[in-house]
């Protein structure tokens, strides 16, 4: 088993111990990274998410662990779910495999974002989509994937209901090239309609950052602390 996801217990570091077992998890994993990468709004962000690197078994297990308890907490009533393409789609598979250990079997389904012209045909793999689907997804930036897998719902005559994301990066989305004062996780609360969970978010991460600054993250901390205070939104604001 790898050793980052041997580190998964231990006290709780702040008020969501959850999200802190998870901001460890994700750092010993080498998925949360600090430094200057580019987000696709153009920004240059002291942090990156790179969900790519749950890249065997036994990260991607770990991590639906965290997606399920965090689901199971948040109260989300869905009937199924549903892992956009690309990123999505071992995420939904992972999440519904552990969900059913639990004792809470449902469907899932994905998407192809090239149409199959034979076989079975068509984009949706799995489980009809029917009643309430719950979207699985990694980071939420833009809310694009979101809204085209709503779109997809819809078509079929389902209900996009709720969005569960593993990181909510608590910053303002880009319209037009242009900042707006709402993320893209308010956008879809507001906008659209649906419920959004997150394991964890920026407010969690800077406390993270707070009580492992001796671990030499102080500088991450104070690069992220000035990234959220340029680009920051609130909880007020949701």
């Amino acid at each position: 088993m790898s050793e980052c996801v041997a580190s998964s217990s231990g006290p709780a570091r702040a008020q969501d111990a959850l999200a802190q077992d998870f901001l460890q998890f994700v750092v010993d994993c080498g998925v949360l990274r600090f430094g200057e990468f580019k987000t696709k709004a153009g920004r240059i962000s002291p942090y990156f998410f790179n969900a790519g690197q749950f890249d065997d078994g036994a990260k991607l297990g770990r991590l639906a662990q965290f997606y399920a308890q965090r689901l199971l907490q948040s109260g989300i009533e869905f009937d199924m779910i549903f892992g956009p393409a690309y990123k999505g789609i071992p995420l939904a598979a992972a999440l519904a495999v552990e969900l059913a250990r639990l004792g809470v079997n449902v469907p899932f389904a994905y998407n192809r974002k090239e149409a199959k012209d034979h076989g079975e045909g068509g984009t949706l793999v799995g489980a009809a989509l029917k009643g309430r689907v719950l979207i699985v997804d990694d980071v939420m930036s833009a809310g694009t994937a979101t809204r085209e897998s709503i779109a997809i719902i819809n078509r079929a005559g389902a209900t996009a209901h709720a969005v569960i994301i593993a990181l909510d990066r608590q910053e303002k989305a880009t319209e037009d090239g242009r900042d707006v004062e709402h993320s893209a996780v308010q956008y879809v609360q507001r906008q659209l309609g649906l419920q959004v969970s997150a394991i964890a978010k920026l407010a969690d991460l800077m406390q993270y950052l707070q009580q492992h600054r001796a671990d030499g993250l102080a500088i991450d901390q104070q690069r992220v602390l000035a990234y959220q205070q340029r680009y920051g939104v609130t909880e007020s604001q949701a």
